[in-house]
């Protein structure tokens, strides 16, 4: 039962859907990054960083489908929110401010800094309404948003909020999406992926499990885990990819078996960078001129590289690494990617 990158574009457009990314993004290979690294493998690149909105990432792709719905709900305003340095709510301050919608950002500062650096800096420059909580992200600041969201109906408004159950199925799509290009990408290379890597916990890797799964791509799936949650991540991916699967009317399932959600890669913690990420981000940086982000793509680049190493694919093989973006990051601690303060 699998698909052709034309039928799951065709699923695709029974959701709604606004552009905003520069897609499709380029696939680069880094050869002397996997010079650096050993040798044995091929490694290729997808640039979800070059996604353009605000510097690009992965949550460019999520907001053409989230805006879809907000517009389809005939939202006037979107009530958002994670942590202050979120890659999450820049992009879709930044979508907002492209759609004419308000966008009212509530930024968890647990243990972080306020100052107008970084993402942070973006989300006021595009005019998004921030305002700080000491509201933990997850469940605690799910409730919050909602909370506000009330609020805003109460005065008369239709607010698009943060909605886990609703919001991360459709994210999930536009990662469909990117698989569909990463396998037009591999045909014209004319090479096999034995593995694909991206930091993600949440839509990011539902939807690129689901994407392998509807063309049948015999690749390892490595969904490096930036974070851990209040529950079996495997369980709630397979779920999401489900829901996916299910708005755009087609058969396919996915079982908690079939999500390889690898949380050895968070240590020393959320948010926090690790030498190994900081080692594959100067790596990355010294032979390619690339940058990763200290906490979510260098992480998952490590977890490559560490593989790589202890040989986990054959010599001659070829990894895909999907770079989701996060570079503004860099920029609010600067000792997060040095690897020293």
């Amino acid at each position: 039962m699998s698909l052709t990158p034309d039928e799951i574009r065709e699923a695709l457009e029974r959701v709604p859907r606004v552009p905003l990314a520069h897609l499709p993004t380029p696939m680069e290979e880094v050869p002397a990054f996997a010079e650096a690294v050993g040798g044995r493998v091929r490694i290729f690149i997808k640039r979800d960083d070059c996604t353009g909105l605000l510097l690009g990432g992965n949550k460019a792709r999520h907001n053409e489908f989230l805006m879809g719905d907000a517009l389809e709900l005939d939202c006037d305003m979107v009530v958002w929110g994670a942590k202050v340095q979120s890659n999450n709510c820049r992009q879709t301050a930044a979508a907002c401010a492209k759609l004419g919608l308000p966008c009212h950002l509530y930024l968890s500062r647990a243990g972080t800094r306020t100052e107008p650096q970084g993402n942070l800096l973006l989300d006021y420059l595009v005019g998004a309404h921030v305002e700080f909580t000491d509201a933990a992200i997850g469940p605690e600041l799910d409730a919050f948003l909602e909370a506000k969201a009330e609020g805003f109906r109460k005065a008369g408004h239709n607010p698009y909020v943060w909605d886990r159950k609703r919001v991360v199925p459709r994210a999930a799509l536009s990662y469909v999406d990117c698989i569909a290009e990463i396998a037009e990408d591999l045909e014209g290379e004319e090479v096999e992926a034995a593995a694909i890597y991206v930091s993600s916990a949440g839509g990011t890797g539902a939807g690129v499990a689901l994407g392998a799964h509807l063309l049948g791509l015999d690749a390892d799936i490595r969904l490096i885990c930036p974070m851990t949650w209040p529950w079996s991540i495997p369980d709630a991916l397979a779920a999401d990819a489900n829901a996916a699967a299910e708005l755009m009317g087609l058969p396919h399932r996915l079982i908690p078996a079939n999500i390889d959600a690898d949380e050895s890669h968070i240590a020393p913690g959320y948010g926090l960078p690790s030498k190994a990420g900081q080692e594959a981000l100067h790596l990355l940086a010294r032979t390619e001129a690339i940058l990763l982000d200290p906490v979510y793509s260098a992480k998952a680049m490590a977890a490559l590289v560490a593989d790589v190493r202890r040989g986990r694919y054959r010599a001659g093989s070829s990894v895909v690494f999907i770079h989701t973006g996060g570079v503004p990051a860099i920029f609010a601690d600067p000792t997060g990617a040095m690897g020293h303060g």
